[in-house]
């Protein structure tokens, strides 16, 4: 068993693992928590993939050998069908090199003048989370119509009530916190599970309207605060496209001074606010009691220089909000409708986006909520 370690990927080689400690496949379920016939499916697929490793053909980029098919007469091959899958790693390292030759050339957007009103002591942040621009929703099946234009006129429309109810604090936090693209390339289907999706237009007028409601967001907190932090969080629908809004909008606001893209490969982001510490993850890798911990581990000097610590978080469309460990977290719902999925589902929440306010030194507060009815 142990010689099929080289060829298992992260996930397979943790299953692995389990099964040469634990001395059985029933044993490492049991230990794993996962039934005993994905344990026996895990095993044989990188039984598979090590049959196949040292076969050597001509695999297109971005795509990795899933598997070979041949046709054998009289003892000798007749044809070979090379079987080819993603390779998300690969994938990930072309979009990575696409990604650096797009800023070259990218125009840089002129600096915006500060506004002269700020109070040093505060910082608001606005979020938005699990958006899905890109999903088309049925008022028929979920209660409300959902698309690209409403997505943009409700996004554009509650965060600019955010800012004009907020005070003029002279930092904020754009925490876009995830799954902002409903979907993440040209098929609608979720990255990892391959779930259908059902999806408004294609996915080219898809990131030009993504696009285009976050240059504006951006903007109105420029022409509000001196100083404006941006988080683009990874979500489960929208992994690939992360990486590129990061990138791309650092470029885009190169010259403007007053503005920073926080830069972060892991899916956890921070900001520190004199003795306030500031997190946020989109929720779908951990559940919230476990944040405090991850965040002081992942950041420890953060953590023991602040008193007052605050975890965002979105992904569940609901509103949560607990203490854990020294911080609390709080989990935001989403302004988007509910689509078939989650109308059959039964799941019902509040639509709404929420600024909150926190001081230097003494945590939250304030806050201010505003929901879609309020742009009628």
């Amino acid at each position: 068993m142990k010689e099929l370690l080289q060829y298992a990927t992260p996930a397979q080689r943790r299953v692995l693992e389990a099964v040469i400690s634990a001395g059985s496949n029933t044993k490492a379920a049991r230990r794993l928590g996962l039934g005993r016939r994905t344990v026996d499916r895990v095993v044989n697929r990188v039984k598979e993939q090590a049959e196949v490793q040292d076969v050597e053909f001509d695999i297109p980029a971005g795509q990795k050998l899933k598997g070979v098919s041949t046709l054998i007469k009289n003892g000798e091959t007749v044809l070979q069908w090379v079987k080819t899958t993603q390779d998300q790693e690969k994938q990930a390292e072309l979009l990575k090199a696409a990604i650096e030759e797009m800023q070259a050339d990218l125009p840089r957007v002129a600096p915006i003048t500060a506004p002269n009103v700020a109070q040093p002591s505060l910082c608001n942040v606005y979020t938005l989370t699990d958006s899905h621009v890109g999903m088309l929703a049925w008022s028929q099946e979920g209660g409300a119509d959902w698309n690209l234009d409403i997505a943009e006129e409700t996004l554009v429309g509650c965060f600019a009530a955010m800012v004009k109810a907020s005070p003029s604090a002279e930092t904020c936090v754009v925490a876009q916190l995830g799954d902002w693209m409903h979907y993440d390339g040209h098929v609608a289907q979720t990255p990892m599970h391959k779930h259908p999706l059902d999806a408004d237009g294609r996915f080219g007028k898809m990131v030009k309207v993504a696009i285009r409601i976050l240059r504006r967001v951006i903007d109105m907190a420029l022409a509000k605060h001196r100083k404006v932090v941006v988080v683009m969080a990874e979500g489960n629908h929208d992994m690939a496209s992360s990486v590129w809004l990061r990138a791309m909008f650092s470029a885009l606001y190169e010259n403007e001074p007053r503005l920073t893209v926080v830069d972060s490969e892991l899916p956890y982001y921070v900001h520190q606010h004199g003795d306030t510490m500031l997190a946020w993850h989109h929720g779908h890798l951990q559940k919230n009691s476990q944040l405090p911990l991850t965040f002081a581990a992942q950041f420890p000097k953060i953590w023991g220089n602040t008193t007052k610590r605050y975890c965002h978080t979105g992904h569940r469309h609901h509103v949560e909000e607990k203490e854990h460990s020294g911080m609390t977290v709080i989990q935001h719902p989403t302004l988007a409708a509910r689509d078939a999925y989650a109308a059959r589902g039964g799941w019902i929440a509040e639509r709404q986006v929420t600024s909150i306010t926190y001081s230097n030194k003494f945590g939250e507060v304030a806050r201010n909520t505003v929901t879609p009815e309020m742009l009628a």
